[in-house]
């Protein structure tokens, strides 16, 4: 949806070149979520340095010489330090974003133990599986987040982040709440893709609703009686044309499914009222597609 809107404000009619940028923006959502990820190890490794550093101070305060490390020892701080699956995508992809800007993680750590969070945490220097993935989710959850410095560094790092951040960091949570112990093994880097069905759905979505604008438009014009096919917001017409087209030219997706996901696009991205107008389109020209047998299901439950 995004790609086809900047085709249209670009004036754009290079066809492989924004489909190159769309795979592009994708696959660049994988160094986001390795990105925040790998923000949990640096901090552990920038805590792990200040304390060194303060016990060898001259005059290094009975505290200082054998502080608390709990924080440091936190069982998930080191199991993802030593994730194999983990350890080889920041090296293939060449991850080093904290390495060049570890104020970030110096910003970041300063903020966590001023928080309520951490001063419950180090309450006691006792280390329990559960008491360490549960804090390091919070963490994650309730400081890490949030931090707008942080949102603002991912921001002006890649612009097409914005929309991604929440979906990374719900399945990074999701990850994070899932490892049962210090011995979990399970924990790998996702695939932006399940297959290569789930590519091909990219491109082919992306090809057959811009190279069909005009004809799935014409399923639409004449459906809007109260409104000037030019006052139409343009996400509305995008959203629109790739629903028609899913409906036509994609056998194996439930009509159900392809309604429910272009009311959640149109809540999300475009005017207040456009869920409620596109829903009325789409409910419409369902019934009228369907008693003309134009669309056809193949499977199980499909319509």
């Amino acid at each position: 949806m995004q790609t086809i809107y900047a085709m249209h404000q670009n004036g754009s009619d290079d066809l492989e070149k924004e489909e190159k940028f769309l795979f592009y923006s994708i696959d660049a959502i994988q160094d986001l979520y390795l990105i925040m990820l790998s923000s949990l190890i640096e901090i552990g490794k920038q805590e792990a340095i200040f304390l060194h550093k303060s016990s060898l101070k001259h005059l290094a305060t009975p505290q200082e010489r054998n502080p608390n490390e709990k924080f440091i020892k936190n069982n998930v701080f080191q199991l993802l330090s030593e994730n194999n699956s983990l350890s080889i995508a920041l090296e293939t992809r060449k991850i080093n974003n904290w390495t060049l800007n570890d104020d970030y993680i110096i910003l970041l750590l300063k903020e966590i133990k001023q928080s309520k969070l951490y001063a419950k945490y180090m309450s006691n220097a006792v280390n329990t599986f559960e008491e360490d993935r549960d804090f390091i989710v919070d963490l994650f959850t309730d400081v890490i987040v949030p931090n707008e410095k942080l949102y603002d560094y991912l921001e002006d790092n890649k612009l097409t982040w914005v929309d991604d951040i929440p979906v990374v960091n719900t399945q990074i949570i999701k990850q994070l709440k899932a490892i049962k112990n210090s011995e979990d093994t399970s924990f790998k880097v996702p695939k932006i893709f399940k297959d290569n069905e789930d590519k091909d759905f990219v491109k082919d979505l992306y090809r057959k609703t811009v190279l069909n604008e005009k004809e799935l438009a014409k399923e639409y014009i004449n459906k809007t009686p109260n409104w000037d096919s030019e006052r139409i917001a343009e996400i509305d017409t995008i959203i629109l044309k790739m629903a028609i087209c899913e409906f036509l030219k994609f056998p194996s997706i439930p009509v159900k499914v392809t309604l429910n996901e272009y009311l959640e696009l149109a809540k999300e991205y475009s005017t207040p009222k456009s869920s409620i107008f596109i829903n009325g389109i789409l409910d419409n020209l369902v019934k009228e597609l369907q008693a003309g047998n134009r669309i056809v299901k193949a499977g199980r439950g499909l319509m």
